[in-house]
């Protein structure tokens, strides 16, 4: 008896400014003109992909008393730019990073639920933390959260934004004109929390959105991470790529769904993947080393470096081994990067491990750990390869991001996806009036709109 085919869901990440991207390729766009989201958009929705997900950025970067270039740009307001790519799209899912260290439960609920309104159904949240000093330096929440306390605002936080939802009945809002009855009995339901991280006492004022909940998107990988993605998340971004580490998380976030009374397809694993297409499997892997030689200039590779041992490397060769100095780990760029002495040491320990094995220098390592990219082939191959990690669960999908803004999803979309399709494993055309979850083949939460629970 032959076993059905999964079927592969895909994200499209916006890649804005970071290592991932090459603003200095001709070709590269701005990563803040309306223009860039609108392409880029209408390229995933080509594509028939399941969502476009934002990231967020809540201050510049900043490295020898200077911002780090590239953070200038593209760090504009997340849920502004969705909203407005709600009314110039029809299909595609509208997911954005926002943190929960530094938001209030009730504001980020409504406005959430009011993007789901806007976007008829298509909104999803990535539910971050932040514990650092440096991020906390630009909120009234001055200093930072040990880890602990992070995961516990954030495992709070997300409860009460579900029961904030929650609060509208799928019929709450009657509007019988022939009654003259517009709300319904005890609508909204008042909520009243009292918790460690919040104390509410609230009547929610927005109704009941599409969706009933917005899907909730997660990236965390320490434990607490995974206990927080068993708990709440819907999709988990996550960087395992390789395909046995991709099925050791698989079935580790998975198996503790049980625990929250969750099935395996409440939960969706689309680890990012970024790519190299030629025609050839040769000339696909002379483009990667292009493209990451363009990623990691050598001032870029230094920067890396130096944000790890926290110590001026500005001397070193990037071309040459590691530095063999010891961190200065009571920097605060050191306490930036891990928050944990010990876990400077350890990182630094991995990096002269990888290089001493393998030979590589300090600009080749830095390559190795920000732009190895995942899928290196002719798109048949890409293809291929994606589809094994479906099938064989090791993901449910991928997110997607490519190096160029805003055109890095055109080359995938117009040669990869058509062979997914072809296999079998990837939609052909979206389902009208399709939800993010209806997309991403999702359970409902316990309450919806009547129009959602029709279907």
């Amino acid at each position: 008896m032959s076993r059905s085919i999964r079927q592969i869901h895909l994200a499209a990440h916006f890649p804005g400014v970071n290592s991932t991207t090459v603003w200095t390729d001709p070709t590269a766009g701005s990563q803040i003109d309306f223009a860039s989201f609108e392409h880029f958009a209408a390229t995933a929705e080509r594509g028939l992909f399941d969502y476009i997900f934002l990231a967020e950025g809540l201050r510049l970067r900043e490295h020898k008393g200077r911002i780090h270039e590239l953070d200038v740009l593209g760090r504009p307001n997340t849920l502004s730019i969705l909203a407005a790519l709600a009314g110039i799209t029809e299909h595609v899912g509208l997911v954005g990073t926002l943190n929960t260290t530094f938001n209030e439960p009730y504001e980020l609920a409504r406005e959430l639920a009011t993007l789901d309104h806007l976007s008829g159904g298509r909104a999803g949240w990535n539910a971050v933390t932040s514990s650092d000093a440096f991020h906390g330096a630009n909120f009234r929440r001055a200093g930072y959260l040990d880890h602990d306390d992070r995961y516990e605002r954030a495992r709070e936080f997300a409860a009460l934004a579900k029961e904030l939802w929650d609060s509208w009945p799928a019929d709450g809002v009657r509007a019988d004109a022939g009654t003259g009855v517009f709300l319904g009995d005890d609508v909204p339901a008042r909520v009243r929390h009292s918790g460690a991280q919040f104390d509410v006492d609230a009547l929610f004022d927005v109704p009941r959105s599409p969706q009933g909940q917005p899907v909730i998107v997660q990236a965390g990988d320490s434990a607490d991470g995974r206990r927080f993605g068993a708990e709440h998340a819907e999709v988990i971004f996550s960087l395992h790529t390789g395909f046995d580490d991709a099925r050791a998380f698989y079935d580790d976030v998975k198996g503790q769904l049980a625990a929250y009374g969750r099935e395996e397809d409440s939960l969706k694993i689309l680890p990012a993947a970024t790519f190299a297409i030629g025609d050839t499997d040769e000339e696909a892997r002379e483009r990667s080393r292009e493209i990451a030689l363009q990623q990691v200039r050598p001032e870029i590779a230094l920067t890396y470096v130096e944000q790890v041992w926290g110590r001026d490397l500005s001397g070193y060769d990037p071309d040459g081994p590691l530095p063999a100095v010891d961190p200065d780990t009571g920097s605060e760029t050191a306490r930036g990067w891990a928050n944990r002495h010990a876990a400077v040491r350890a990182r630094i320990a991995k990096l002269r491990e990888l290089s001493e094995t393998e030979g590589l220098s300090i600009r080749d390592t830095v390559i190795r750990l920000t732009a190895n990219h995942t899928f290196v082939g002719t798109p048949e191959r890409i293809a291929a390869d994606i589809d094994r990690y479906v099938q064989e669960r090791a993901t449910d999908g991928f997110t997607i991001v490519g190096h160029l803004t805003p055109h890095g999803l055109d080359e995938f979309a117009e040669r990869v996806v058509p062979l997914l399709q072809e296999r079998g494993s990837y939609r052909e055309a979206y389902d009208e009036g399709a939800t993010l979850r209806d997309l991403l083949g999702l359970p409902l939460p316990d309450r919806a709109s009547p129009a959602l629970a029709a279907r």
